[in-house]
């Protein structure tokens, strides 16, 4: 459930570089370009306000179980493919399968109300560097 904060200057910052940006930054990345903005920013700071926008439901975060998390500026639920060789995280521009959730829960005992699904393989600009 989504907690009412305001949104202070910081966050408007941290918002409108993940909007900006289709790379599904890590925390650090972001910082680096909200200080161009906000100089006197911490790294702390960015961090915090992340998890504040993550909980209100404005980000997503993306962990992939290594020390850094990716944050991606779309909330609504799609699908991400993740490259093998770079790392990098894209959205996939696809149907969401909303018969996926009704499968498990047909077949089952649990109650699906989402999914995360992930891809992963070569991206396109791996594949020509080959």
């Amino acid at each position: 459930m989504a907690k009412k904060t305001r949104m202070t200057k910081q966050r408007k910052a941290i918002l409108k570089v993940l909007k900006n940006t289709k790379s599904h930054p890590t925390a650090d990345w972001i910082y680096e370009k909200v200080r161009k903005e906000i100089p006197n920013i911490s790294l702390g700071t960015v961090y915090r306000n992340l998890n504040v926008l993550a909980e209100n439901g404005k980000i997503k975060v993306l962990d992939y179980g290594s020390n850094h998390s990716r944050y991606d500026g779309v909330p609504d639920h799609h699908y991400h493919f993740r490259c093998e060789k770079c790392g990098g995280v894209f959205d996939l521009d696809v149907d969401l399968s909303s018969d996926l959730n009704k499968k498990i829960n047909n077949e089952t005992e649990f109650t699906v109300h989402s999914h995360r699904l992930e891809f992963s393989g070569i991206c396109p600009d791996c594949q020509q560097k080959n």
